[in-house]
């Protein structure tokens, strides 16, 4: 990693176990990052109110309120701040639950730091390269603004996670084309944070629900053995 990409990033790290706290900190300190340490919930809500990270990394087995929580409260505010959420446990179900609170990327304990490190790279990275808040993607009866998060359906208005926007919005930058499993991952998350497990279809699930709740058809395709793609049956 270069200096300039890391150069005075401030980073909240939320966990209750020291020597993690610790551990990440001096790794963090070393490349050249601003930390912050919590050791729960509620002290990194007053903090990030009062000083907006660039990233939060954050347990979500904390001793007042978990991480989910902190989570859905930073997001209910508005608040876009990359969070990298970090957990014991490695099943799917609670990976999708992190992520569906609004959480950008999922890491399981114990994690190779290098990883960590790299994950939270990308997402600095994706924070850094806003997409023009003025643009309006459409595909058949489908409109999603990107500036206000809206997304239509016809004249019904459909409420999305982060990600679930984030899916559909890379769906909508490339209609028609077929988008592989791996190219998903990379371009929505940063990297193929799921090898092996079925988060992604999952996702795909929840986002085809919320756009056909009105009996519309299909616009997201299985393309078998490959990938999905946005266009008509």
């Amino acid at each position: 990693m270069s200096h300039v990409e890391s150069s005075r990033h401030y980073v909240a790290i939320v966990d209750d176990d020291a020597a993690i706290r610790n551990s990440l900190s001096r790794a963090l300190r070393m490349e050249d990052y601003d930390v912050e340490l919590f050791a729960d919930g509620l002290s990194a809500l007053k903090s990030v109110q009062l000083r907006a990270p660039d990233a939060i990394i954050l347990d979500l087995q904390l001793p007042d309120i978990d991480g989910l929580e902190v989570c859905r409260r930073i997001r209910r505010g508005g608040d876009a701040t990359p969070i990298l959420m970090l957990t014991a446990r490695d099943a799917v179900n609670d990976r999708v639950e992190g992520l569906d609170v609004g959480a950008d990327d999922y890491l399981v304990k114990p994690f190779d730091l290098a990883e960590l490190l790299a994950r939270l790279r990308a997402l600095l990275r994706r924070r850094a390269t806003p997409t023009g808040d003025e643009a309006v993607l459409r595909f058949e009866d489908l409109t999603l603004s990107v500036g206000t998060r809206e997304v239509m359906r016809g004249e019904r208005r459909i409420e999305l996670t982060k990600i679930e926007f984030e899916l559909l919005e890379l769906f909508l930058q490339h209609p028609r084309q077929v988008l592989t499993r791996e190219q998903i991952l990379d371009l929505v998350w940063g990297y193929n944070f799921d090898s092996g497990t079925n988060s992604l279809a999952v996702y795909i699930g929840y986002l085809r629900r919320k756009l056909e709740e009105g009996n519309e058809a299909r616009l997201i395709q299985t393309v078998r053995g490959v990938g999905y793609a946005l266009r008509s049956s």
